[in-house]
């Protein structure tokens, strides 16, 4: 008799209020790829994209389970190395769009795409890291060659996103400056550690300085009055797309790119085991609690799904199975 599970599955925009549960059958394994029990994952900015608009694109596998993360254990190995029960992380690589992702009880992944935990964390705690903590990790170390002597700038830090970087910066021993457009949310970024607090009105073009390297969040509609903001020499990563402006008509990278400022970006598809592991070590090492905003029962995936729509919850929001 087939197995059945609950899951989230949509072929069309859907916004959160029109979110429910299906019952669909749990995926037959296949070689290459393993079966997970999912146990928490954390939830996305990208994923109310995907809801908003993305899914009318003709590259998402519709219809689709969204979910880009989760943490779980491995139901069946299938032809893998994977022992079942083995606690695992899986993140990106396709994963809610090319396939369907973790927004359900179980969930079929690529086997190269699955890396082991080792951590004393609860389950909901695990799955506040894995694409979260990627992306800041990457953005500031890979891309940024953020070092204890630097001064970071977070440009819409008020994001789960943006909280992870100051966090991890702070371990570090940088001085960190973070920005919010809503003045009541300046206390916020005290409470998360920032040195200095900006309200963000469009413009913070001689409102920083020091600024030697700069995490930008706010995206395209802010990269440039980011990169005029960074002292020359200085590196801007563009990782977020709050500002929801995603693509960038009429760039001159010679008029637009002020002299002796570096731009790049981070793109979070290709994790490694390598990573995730390092991730896990330097919270241990450096005692940090991985930042949930808040936390829903998979049965109310639904409110969940409106929390996130509404942007309103400050800091990552983890959903438990």
């Amino acid at each position: 008799m087939e197995q059945m599970m609950k899951a989230v599955v949509l072929d069309k925009p859907t916004k959160g209020d029109d979110v429910l549960l299906s019952d669909i059958a749990v995926p037959k394994v296949k070689p290459g790829w393993v079966l997970v029990k999912i146990r928490a994952f954390g939830m996305n900015h990208s994923e109310a994209i995907l809801r908003e608009f993305e899914i009318k694109n003709d590259y998402i596998n519709k219809p689709i389970i969204p979910g880009i993360e989760c943490v779980g254990e491995i139901a069946d190995p299938s032809d893998s190395v994977w022992k079942k029960g083995q606690k695992v992380a899986a993140l990106m690589g396709g994963m809610g769009r090319s396939f369907n992702g973790s927004y359900a009880e179980y969930a079929l992944l690529p086997a190269h795409h699955v890396f082991p935990v080792e951590s004393a964390l609860t389950w909901e705690e695990m799955a506040a890291v894995p694409e979260t903590y990627f992306t800041a990790w990457g953005s500031l170390f890979q891309c940024l060659r953020l070092s204890a002597d630097d001064v970071l700038l977070v440009r819409g830090a008020t994001c789960a996103l943006g909280y992870v970087a100051i966090q991890l910066a702070k371990a570090v021993g940088c001085r960190v400056i973070g920005t919010t457009h809503k003045e009541e949310k300046l206390q916020l970024l005290v409470n998360a550690g920032c040195d200095e607090c900006v309200l963000d009105n469009v413009s913070i073009k001689g409102k920083v300085s020091g600024v030697t390297k700069a995490l930008e969040l706010i995206g395209i509609k802010t990269v440039k009055d980011t990169m005029m903001s960074v002292e020359q020499g200085g590196i801007v990563c563009n990782t977020g797309v709050l500002g929801k402006v995603y693509e960038w008509n009429s760039f001159d990278p010679i008029k637009d790119i002020p002299n002796g400022v570096c731009l790049t970006g981070f793109y979070s598809n290709f994790p490694t085991a390598k990573i995730m592991q390092d991730i896990f070590s330097f919270m241990d090492e450096h005692t940090l609690s991985p930042l949930i905003g808040a936390t829903f029962d998979f049965e109310n995936i639904r409110q969940a799904c409106i929390a996130l729509d509404c942007g309103k919850v400050n800091g990552k929001i983890v959903v438990k199975l």
